[in-house]
């Protein structure tokens, strides 16, 4: 069983799991200061620093300008104070040197949390942490696969640490990352050498060609539209044990089947021919 990351093994949607302060910074103020920048960026990590503040009751004013540094963060201005973002700069220490962050212990929280360096006017304040959650279901879901004797494999466009600490965390056995649309098709492919059918289950326009190539195809209802009319099956509930549940009826029904068709081959081997009066010499016998 191959399952698409986002949005089928997580919630497709970021959040703010994290907020790790520089000494002498108050919660509150970077908080409202990082929300009041990134509210004018459209970006999903963006809205779940924004969606944060809220919840505290924080966002209220947005900041004066953004600028999107592509692939490292952005920067804004609120009340005169320049704040910035930097994205993942902890493989670089020059870089976290440049922003003096080492006190801050920048690190990637068990491998998970994507690591958003704030400085205010070019001093260091925060590290903030967003990641996006595993859905509630997908532990379970996992291992009542692993006990149907399925290997679980995961395909996804994600870079390989995130997909890495995923799949150490939910006892997936083969991990695929960083792949494009097409990329998923042709692991797939990989994974049926030597016969084996692997069905893909996924909820997005990219998952669209790996749920048409699969052996069977699962969308999640709750996905796109392109996704649910490429695949052969729809889960429709966001939740992944549903295709534990689609995996045991197609089980159950084909037992039938045969059961059906082993009843139905006896009966009529047995009394087709005392039909035909096989018994008739014998003791007069017709039906």
């Amino acid at each position: 069983m191959a399952l698409d990351k986002t949005g089928t093994l997580t919630a497709g949607r970021p959040e703010l799991t994290e907020l790790h302060l520089a000494a002498g910074q108050d919660e509150t103020q970077v908080l409202k200061l990082a929300a009041s920048v990134e509210a004018l960026s459209e970006h999903p990590i963006a809205s779940a620093i924004v969606r944060a503040a809220k919840s505290q009751g924080h966002c209220r004013a947005r900041g004066a300008g953004f600028h999107l540094y592509h692939r490292a963060g952005g920067c804004g201005l609120r009340r005169g104070s320049a704040c910035s973002y930097r994205c993942r700069p902890a493989d670089d220490p020059r870089r976290r040197g440049a922003w003096g962050l080492g006190r801050l212990g920048c690190r990637t929280w068990r491998q998970r949390p994507l690591p958003l360096y704030m400085a205010v006017d070019g001093v260091a304040v925060a590290v903030i942490g967003v990641a996006d959650p595993i859905k509630p279901g997908s532990p379970g879901a996992i291992a009542a696969l692993h006990a149907l004797g399925l290997k679980v494999a995961m395909i996804t466009g994600d870079n390989r640490v995130t997909a890495a600490a995923i799949a150490s965390t939910l006892g997936i056995d083969h991990v695929v990352a960083e792949v494009l649309p097409e990329g998923k098709v042709a692991a797939l492919n990989s994974l049926r050498e030597g016969g084996a059918k692997v069905p893909f289950v996924g909820d997005g326009i990219n998952d669209a060609p790996a749920l048409a190539s699969a052996d069977v195809g699962n969308a999640i209802e709750t996905g796109t539209d392109v996704a649910v009319e490429s695949a052969d099956v729809v889960l429709m509930s966001g939740d992944l044990r549903g295709v534990v549940n689609a995996f045991r009826i197609s089980q159950r029904s084909m037992a039938n089947i045969r059961q059906n068709l082993f009843w139905a081959f006896g009966y009529n081997v047995v009394l087709i021919p005392v039909a035909a009066g096989v018994l008739y010499p014998l003791n007069g016998t017709l039906l």
